[in-house]
C-alpha cells in the first residue's frame, strides 16, 4: 500500500478520559504519534479527563493504596501519554466524516485527517439540574455507589431514581450506610420485580414515593436535601449526608449519529471481544460503548484494547 500524504496522521483519538488516554499511551509507545482531541474545559459532557475530573478521592484504582484524587490521576495519565509523543488539542470535535479514508475530523473550521480513529467520548450521568450539583459533586454528592459507597459508612443517605440502577445502587450502599432512602417521583418503581423485592426486603432501605429533590443543602459538603411532594406540593427536609443520583446515563455520541452503529440507548456498538465499530478503521472504547461497568479501570482496559486493535489494523493496511 502506498505511503499516505504527510498531513494524514496514523491515528486520531477523540476524547481523553481513562479510555482515550490509555489508548494514547499505547499508540504513542507504538510510535503512532496519536493526536488526542481532548475536549473543552468548559464542557461538562466531554471535558478533558472525563468524569474523573469531577471526582475527589479515587480509592479503587490499582496501584494507589492510599488513594489518589481524580484530577491528579488523569493528569498523570495525560503526562504519561505526552511523554511518549502524544499530541493534544484542547478543543471539541465539531464534525466527522468517516465515509472514506483517510477519515476527516474537524475542530471548528480546522480539518484533521487520519488513517484510523479511536472514539472515547465517554458518557455522562444524568443530573437533576440543581445549582448545588456542580458545587457538591464529590463532596457528598455522587453518581457511582461502587466508586464512593465506602465513604458513607455509618451515614444516612439518599438515592434518587426508580430504575434498576437506582435499586442496585441503594442495595449496594446498605453495605456501608445505616439507612438508605430511595426517592422516586412516582408511586411505583420501573425496576425489575426481582430488584424491587430485594429493596423491599432490605431493612436498611426506606422508600419515599411521589417526591422529587428540589434542593441540596450544604456549602462544601451535603448537609441535607429538600424534597417536594409531587401530589400535594408540600416541601420537607431530609437530613442526609450523602446523595446518589441514579436517574440514568447518556453516552456522548451525538457527533456520530448516522455515522456509527448505536444501540437503542445511543451507546456505540462494537464487535464482541474487540473495539471495532461498523466502520473499518474506526474503534470505540470506554463508557461510550460500555453501559455495564462504567469504571475507570474497565475504561482504561478497553482503551488498551482499542490501541492494540488499531495498531494491528494499521499494520495490516501497510503489509
Amino acid at each position: 500500500m502506498s505511503t499516505p500524504p504527510s498531513d494524514v496522521r496514523p491515528i486520531i483519538i477523540i476524547g481523553s478520559g481513562p479510555a482515550g488516554l490509555t489508548a494514547a499511551i499505547y499508540t504513542a509507545r507504538a510510535s503512532l504519534a496519536p493526536l488526542v482531541i481532548e475536549g473543552e474545559p468548559s464542557s461538562t459532557s466531554d471535558q478533558p479527563g472525563g468524569q474523573l475530573m469531577l471526582t475527589t478521592e479515587v480509592e479503587n484504582f490499582p496501584g494507589f493504596p492510599d488513594g489518589i484524587m481524580g484530577p491528579e490521576l488523569m493528569t498523570n495519565f495525560r503526562a504519561q501519554a505526552a511523554r511518549f509523543g502524544a499530541e493534544f488539542i484542547t478543543e471539541k470535535v465539531t464534525r466527522v466524516d468517516f465515509s472514506e479514508r483517510p477519515f476527516r475530523v474537524w475542530v471548528r473550521d480546522e480539518e484533521y485527517r487520519a488513517e484510523s480513529v479511536i472514539v472515547s467520548t465517554g458518557a455522562r450521568s444524568l443530573m437533576l439540574g440543581l445549582e448545588a450539583e456542580q458545587r457538591l459533586i464529590g463532596h457528598g454528592l455522587s453518581t457511582c455507589a461502587t466508586c464512593d459507597g465506602f465513604f458513607f459508612r455509618g451515614h444516612e443517605i439518599a438515592v434518587v431514581g426508580g430504575g434498576d440502577s437506582a435499586i442496585e445502587e441503594a442495595t449496594f450502599l446498605t453495605k456501608f450506610a445505616d439507612k438508605v432512602t430511595i426517592i422516586h417521583r412516582r408511586d411505583e418503581f420501573r425496576a425489575s420485580k426481582i430488584m424491587q423485592q430485594r429493596a423491599f426486603d432490605n431493612p436498611k432501605i426506606e422508600m419515599l414515593w411521589n417526591h422529587t429533590v428540589t434542593e441540596i443543602n450544604g456549602t462544601d459538603k451535603v448537609e441535607s436535601i429538600e424534597v417536594t411532594d409531587t401530589v400535594s406540593g408540600a416541601v420537607s427536609t431530609l437530613d442526609v449526608t450523602g446523595v446518589f443520583i441514579a436517574i440514568g446515563h447518556r453516552p456522548n455520541t451525538d457527533l456520530f449519529t448516522g455515522v456509527l452503529d448505536m444501540d437503542e440507548t445511543g451507546y456505540l456498538e462494537t464487535v464482541p471481544g474487540s473495539s471495532r465499530t461498523n466502520i473499518e478503521g474506526v474503534f470505540a472504547c470506554g463508557d461510550v460503548q460500555d453501559h455495564t461497568y462504567r469504571q475507570a479501570i474497565t475504561a482504561a482496559g478497553s482503551g488498551c484494547m482499542a490501541a492494540i486493535d488499531a495498531e494491528r489494523w494499521l499494520e495490516s493496511q501497510h503489509a
